[in-house]
């Protein structure tokens, strides 16, 4: 059975990511279900390696892009130059995947401050992807064995939310959630729509009743295409154990509605998973942890998981 190859991007280098990605390339298990081909410079990573007294990665497992100077740039700060080569080492991965010369796309984090000093306003890789792809829609979901959330909105201020919530959005993240979740439970999922506002709105109360003309009307075209969905609940309630042991995932209206919980009971665990793209995508749920950058002491469990589930994603 010839194993899916697993494009693994580096990410910013100055983060995390080059010492996670040699963390990736010593754990043997990875073998067993991928081949993992990591996206970035020979040269940053053989260096971060001989910092650590680690083993140099080989040729073999490096797409060498050579796009920064290995010793241009320090750990833990922000720089054009990285985030100019993190940007070329995702859509490299991109292009490759959408060619058909690699299965699935894992990555390490982005900075976006780095990567908009080069002169790139994505707020991150979902939105890149989108863009590079040409995808009418997607949508972030963070998943793990504890819980799973999918985002309406993502990387925007809290005041831009009730903006940007239609009923539209609101059922295509609910049916790209589903469809998901399907693949992955092999069985048709149990969703549970949040609400917006404090206590769901109570009915009018609180907002303007986002819950009532918005979020209901997209649970109701939902359930006649066949989806099981229930909401809106109220937030601060959706997440007490009663409910997520009977949920499969979430649909969560903004950012940290659903990351707090989300990162509160699986931070080491969650893989994040970029839905309606013509190819697979996912990633860790962390940042580039500049404090930390370099030192060895990166945790790599989010990693691991993010390729595993590429690969699983990978093979259908």
């Amino acid at each position: 059975m010839n194993l899916p190859r697993i494009a693994v991007t580096v990410g910013d280098p100055a983060g995390v990511g080059p010492e996670l990605c040699l963390r990736l390339l010593r754990a043997d298990q990875i073998r067993t279900y991928c081949t993992p081909v990591v996206y970035g410079d020979l040269g940053v990573l053989r260096r971060v390696a001989r910092h650590l007294g680690w083993p140099e990665p080989t040729a073999a497992d490096v797409n060498d892009l050579r796009a920064i100077d290995d010793a241009g740039f320090e750990p833990g700060r922000v720089s054009a130059t990285c985030g100019a080569a993190a940007y070329r080492y995702f859509t490299q991965a991109i292009d490759d995947s959408l060619a058909g010369r690699v299965d699935a796309i894992a990555t390490a984090p982005l900075n976006k401050e780095s990567l908009h000093a080069a002169g790139f306003p994505f707020p991150g890789h979902t939105e890149i992807l989108a863009a590079r792809t040409n995808a009418e829609r997607s949508c972030m979901m963070l998943t793990a064995d504890a819980i799973t959330c999918s985002l309406v909105t993502v990387h925007v201020g809290y005041r831009e939310v009730p903006q940007l919530l239609t009923t539209d959005r609101i059922l295509e993240v609910i049916e790209l959630t589903a469809a998901a979740m399907e693949r992955m439970r092999g069985r048709r999922p149990k969703l549970l729509v949040c609400g917006l506002n404090p206590h769901a709105g109570e009915h009018g109360l609180f907002g303007d009743r986002e819950e009532e003309w918005i979020i209901a009307p997209a649970i109701e075209a939902a359930r006649a295409r066949g989806i099981d969905a229930d909401g809106p609940l109220p937030p601060d309630t959706a997440f007490l154990p009663k409910y997520r042991a009977a949920t499969d995932a979430y649909v969560c209206m903004y950012h940290d509605q659903g990351l707090i919980p989300l990162k509160a009971l699986a931070f080491e665990d969650a893989v994040n998973v970029t839905l309606g793209l013509p190819i697979v995508r996912t990633s860790v749920d962390h940042g580039t942890a500049f404090d930390i950058a370099w030192r060895g002491v990166a945790d790599v469990s989010s990693l691991v998981k993010a390729v595993e589930l590429a690969a699983k994603l990978a093979r259908g």
